[in-house]
């Protein structure tokens, strides 16, 4: 859920958004600019919290956090080729890694960092950075185009298989092995992405017309939904919510839409003996006989919710959240503002925009709290009722000087810190000493 922004609103070249971020819960937002990055959480509609700042790493185009823990990666124009990640909260740099070529996109879980170049992708085990495989034989991939489940368990993750038309390459990155292919669109894909659980997969071409969503691991496909018919658009991003009951879908358009995952059932209340009922059923029963094409148009689903934006053409992200136990629609564009709209679950129609914060001002600095505010995760996304959250701690194993395991030792503190490593109250535990390596032709290959 990360987008590189077009030009930058007014106030200067140096406060410009260059990119912006959601993190993988949506309970934070990275954004990167000409002067360095900020992170924000997500926790309350009326105030929008700056969590960390830095501007010590100018031009950046890629940041990437890791939920609501303090690792953090950050990828700059001055050193394109240069993956670093961060303790942002010691402020003490973890590791960084130069590539062959220039890092298209950062996609990472609890259990996998994903690095993607034009020509191939790094599989990094998140825990000491260690690479496990790197993915050469793919088609070119211009845009850094790939998605990766948050859900440690299974790590799956997708690519285009396809220079010329919208197919899948579904890859396991916990066993390292191709799961599947996926013949998703006739066209380019243009974006791709799996929900919470890595059990469905949604996708869209570069006409942005229709949008399919699939089931993991066998490829199969579920839902199908016309996003418009009049003009072909550029889908800028592309989001489950939390509970995968809702898929939403951004553009270059003034319209965000919003698809509800339901499947109608055949035990439908029989149309009631009138002229339009029988109109009705005259109609669907003539999608029989018509094209395929044709036929496939009329059966495909409708947007649930839409959200008008006051704007069109700027490049933006979208996503699904629960903000103080109600369902948001959140959009970050590169006019420089975050938009939150009210989103009704039940009956959906146009979502209203309820706050508008600036993303280049100052904000409320949250670095001297000692926990980051983070919001109630809610079984269901429509769920009024928050999970409650659990801590743990533990001991970090040890690491050698090329990032691998060190015979399984135990560094139970860090030279900053006053006690074990807990990043956040997740088990999130990446390497804590200095790991610096170069990724040319050291590792497994496929």
């Amino acid at each position: 859920m990360e987008a590189e922004a077009a030009d930058g609103p007014p106030g200067g070249v140096d406060a410009a958004l260059s990119c912006f971020s959601f993190n993988q819960d949506c309970t934070s937002l990275a954004i990167g600019t000409k002067a360095g990055y900020k992170l924000f959480s997500l926790s309350s509609v009326e105030q929008l919290d700056q969590v960390h700042g830095n501007n010590e790493i100018p031009d950046v185009y890629i940041v990437e956090r890791l939920f609501s823990s303090s690792l953090v990666v950050v990828v700059s124009h001055t050193k394109p080729r240069q993956m670093n990640v961060y303790h942002f909260k010691k402020g003490t740099e973890i590791c960084n890694y130069s590539y062959s070529s220039n890092i298209l996109s950062i996609k990472l879980n609890r259990q996998r960092l994903l690095v993607c170049l034009e020509e191939s992708i790094y599989i990094h085990n998140i825990k000491d950075m260690k690479l496990l495989k790197t993915l050469l034989d793919i088609p070119a991939n211009p845009t850094g185009l790939c998605a990766l489940s948050i859900n440690h368990s299974n790590s799956y993750l997708a690519y285009p298989g396809s220079l010329t038309t919208g197919e899948i390459v579904l890859y396991d990155g916990n066993s390292l092995k191709t799961v599947c292919t996926i013949a998703a669109h006739e066209g380019t894909l243009a974006a791709i992405t799996f929900n919470s659980s890595g059990s469905k997969l949604a996708s869209a071409s570069e006409k942005g017309t229709v949008i399919r969503v699939f089931s993991v691991p066998d490829g199969q496909k579920l839902y199908e939904f016309r996003r418009g018919m009049k003009r072909y658009v550029t889908i800028s991003s592309l989001v489950f919510s939390m509970d995968s009951q809702f898929l939403c879908a951004s553009s270059n358009t003034e319209t965000v839409h919003i698809f509800k995952l339901e499947h109608l059932t055949d035990s439908r209340p029989e149309e009631p003996s009138t002229w339009s009922g029988y109109m009705g059923k005259m109609f669907m029963a003539a999608t029989n006989y018509l094209p395929a094409q044709v036929s496939d148009m009329m059966n495909q689903d409708r947007a649930f919710a839409t959200g008008r934006l006051n704007f069109s053409g700027q490049k933006n992200i979208c996503t699904l959240s629960t903000i103080q136990k109600l369902p948001r629609l959140l959009v970050a564009s590169s006019d420089g503002h975050l938009y939150i709209y009210n989103l009704d679950p039940q009956d959906g129609g146009e979502c209203v925009l309820i706050k508008t914060h600036s993303l280049l001002g100052s904000g409320t600095t949250e670095e001297n709290k000692e926990n980051d505010p983070r919001p109630s995760l809610p079984q269901s996304y429509a769920a009024t009722v928050a999970r409650p959250s659990t801590s743990a701690v533990s001991s970090v194993p040890g690491y050698s000087e090329d990032g691998g395991a060190l015979r399984g030792e135990v560094i139970p503190e860090h030279e900053f810190a006053t006690g074990p490593v807990c990043l956040d109250d997740e088990n999130e535990f990446p390497p804590i000493i200095l790991c610096r390596g170069s990724q040319k032709g050291k590792t497994k290959q496929s």
